[in-house]
């Protein structure tokens, strides 16, 4: 089997890997996570930190043809348009996405012509689907929790994991979202730890703690020994009780509410009214 070459890019100001995995003979790639920069203060979007992203797709002469989205993401707004009318790649996302959108059109109050099948994507993917990239080829694995449309996308022993599960240090992601389930977190991520060991699991985040350089790459049997919140022997009521807890003192993301109108869209922006202006909205005391 063909090996992925895999190039990894962290955005700073989100905390956010972005990987690039390429097809070494076709130079096909698929994009994980793209990082479209938000100024909330000024409401400005810019591609400056995605720029390093395109030189490294351009120097190495690669061709996306995906642009590969693990969940919605409330920390950060999503490249996939930009890098779709750049590179005419397709778009894909778990099939779950439509509970999102289902879930956040009333909050946000969205156009009546926003429609809530996923259409906005190029593809969704049910559990156990596969897409080619050249000679790769993903597997999609369903791991919802954080949110119910997480997925997973593995290729060889590579797993790109999400906002599943963190380093070992730092532990597990949220969820106290809407329709986010700690239980079902848990065995999402047992699934990912079954696993071989020697599988590497390839991160969303990374909040390290003093002292460490933010890692990208952690493989299964490094997070059986030594994840805080769910190494081996940790039981499910023993997570599910610390991180209902632990969520219940967490405050909203930044950038959740921005994030989540532009990602519910695969990446768009909100359709321009009739002054040619685009606008996001702030619902006030719903979340």
């Amino acid at each position: 089997m063909t090996e992925p070459v895999i190039k990894t890019f962290f955005d700073s100001a989100t905390s956010t890997f972005t990987h690039v995995v390429s097809d070494p003979v076709s130079r096909k790639a698929a994009i994980i996570d793209p990082v479209w920069d938000y100024d909330p203060k000024s409401g400005r979007t810019s591609e400056q930190s995605l720029q390093k992203l395109v030189d490294y797709v351009e120097t190495e002469h690669l061709h996306p043809v995906w642009v590969l989205e693990t969940h919605v993401h409330a920390d950060h707004l999503s490249a996939a348009q930009f890098l779709r009318q750049r590179y005419d790649c397709k778009i894909g996302i778990g099939a779950a996405i439509t509970q999102v959108q289902a879930t956040f059109k009333p909050i946000f109050n969205a156009e009546s012509e926003f429609k809530t099948d996923g259409s906005q994507f190029d593809r969704i993917f049910a559990d156990g689907d596969s897409l080619e990239v050249g000679e790769l080829r993903f597997v999609v694995m369903h791991v919802p929790g954080h949110t119910p449309a997480d997925s997973a996308y593995a290729v060889g022993k590579h797993v790109f994991v999400g906002d599943t599960i963190f380093a070992p240090d730092v532990g597990s992601a949220r969820c106290d979202f809407p329709n986010g389930n700690a239980r079902t977190l848990y065995q999402s991520v047992q699934r990912l730890l079954q696993l071989p060991a020697d599988t590497v699991l390839h991160l969303c985040h990374d909040y390290p703690p003093e002292g460490r350089e933010p890692r990208a790459e952690w493989t299964v049997a490094e997070e059986r020994a030594s994840n805080i919140h769910l190494r081996d022997g940790i039981s499910e009521e023993e997570f599910v009780k610390m991180r209902t807890e632990r969520d219940a003192k967490l405050a909203m993301p930044v950038l959740i509410l921005p994030s989540v109108q532009v990602n519910m869209r695969a990446g768009a922006l909100p359709p321009a009214e009739a002054n040619g202006k685009s606008y996001l909205k702030i619902p006030v005391n719903v979340l």
